[in-house]
């Protein structure tokens, strides 16, 4: 039995980590899962077997406390979700007395900065948002010149649109920078649409083992936040474009011709319906990835498969879920997974309601 320990174990990502492979444990009994995480209400939302509060990634005594439970539970392997901590462990990667299967720090680090991933696509000839760092006011000033009220600020580094303001007022920049002491940690960049699709792969000594487009339909409680963006999938729909799986491959052989671990690669589409990429999440997987699982692919089962050299399938499988399934989230409720024909039968439901009654 493969003895796993997660990070992160109590927060939603993590948690689809777990359950898929759960999912595979129906086939067969071979994973034991111990999750760390730090946040003491955050372990009693884990689905690990069982779960230690540990101190936070930035601590200088997580890595010791990580060794101490990797040693102490007989740890095989480890994976983190949350980028603080996946981040940690990459830069110790040397110090952990388990397996991992982490790319190379170095893209680890390229990948964490927005400025430095663009500089890098924008070089390869990939289409990126027009950006400019913002250091001081003067530049924010230039900023405004630049791109006029059709605006994007956020920060270089986070997930979740850390740090982002979707075309705000000058003087709303000036305080969010202010209060958020964002100075010389932030970017501006010309405004793009609200249409987002993701392209989740694994990749081993440079070699593609498999990949899934999926695409955001919306950000959950977008009306709570001034850009708009969450961090929240509301609901995703899988998709099987191959000039998006050719763009994405693309995007990240820019980064590291010889990809290592998981490349989850982030595009806005651009007001003349060109896919931009924004972010790589780098050595984690997007947070349903639980849904691809449901539809069709397990990339977590896979991923650790190849980990310890047991992978039996074939590389190279591109897009293997069903199509146009849909995975419709909520707050404190089970996501919900249905296909594109109960979506249009609630519409026709929907339409026949309304006629009977006009």
């Amino acid at each position: 039995m493969k003895r796993i320990l997660v990070t992160g174990a109590g927060g939603p990502a993590t948690n689809s980590f777990v359950r898929s492979l759960r999912d595979a444990q129906k086939r067969y009994d071979v994973y034991k899962i111990i999750g760390v995480d730090a946040g003491k209400y955050n372990v009693f939302r884990s689905e690990a077997d069982y779960t230690y509060l540990c101190p936070k990634a930035t601590d200088e005594k997580y890595i010791p406390f990580i060794n101490m439970i990797i040693e102490k539970e007989k740890i095989d392997f480890i994976h983190s979700q949350p980028e603080i901590e996946l981040y940690e462990l990459s830069k110790h990667r040397d110090e952990l007395k388990c397996k991992h299967f982490m790319p190379k720090h170095e893209v680890v680090e390229a990948l964490r900065d927005k400025a430095k991933s663009y500089a890098i696509w924008e070089a390869a000839g990939i289409k990126v948002p027009q950006s400019m760092p913002i250091n001081d006011i003067d530049d924010l000033r230039e900023a405004y010149e630049r791109f006029g009220n059709h605006i994007w600020i956020r920060e270089n580094v986070g997930a979740a649109g850390k740090g982002s303001l979707s075309r705000p007022p000058f003087n709303m920049a000036v305080g969010h920078l202010d209060t958020n002491e964002s100075w010389g940690k932030a970017m501006a960049a010309e405004h793009l649409t609200d249409k987002t699709i993701t392209w989740q792969s694994i990749w081993h000594d440079g070699q593609l083992v498999v990949a899934q487009g999926r695409k955001r339909l919306y950000w959950e409680f977008a009306n709570r936040a001034q850009s708009g963006v969450t961090g929240l999938t509301g609901t995703g729909v899988t998709v099987n474009d191959p000039e998006l799986d050719e763009l994405a491959i693309k995007c990240i052989h820019a980064i590291d011709e010889e990809p290592h671990g998981i490349f989850s690669v982030d595009f806005t589409f651009d007001w003349d319906g060109v896919p931009n990429p924004t972010e790589i999440n780098i050595g984690k997987f997007f947070t349903t990835h639980h849904f691809l699982t449901r539809t069709g692919c397990n990339m977590p089962d896979i991923f650790v498969k190849l980990a310890f050299g047991e992978w039996e399938g074939k590389c190279g499988i591109l897009n293997p879920c069903d199509e146009e399934m849909y995975w419709i989230r909520g707050i404190d409720t089970l996501p919900k997974l249905v296909s594109q024909e109960d979506v249009d039968a609630v519409q026709v439901e929907y339409a026949h309601n309304m006629w009977e009654i006009s």
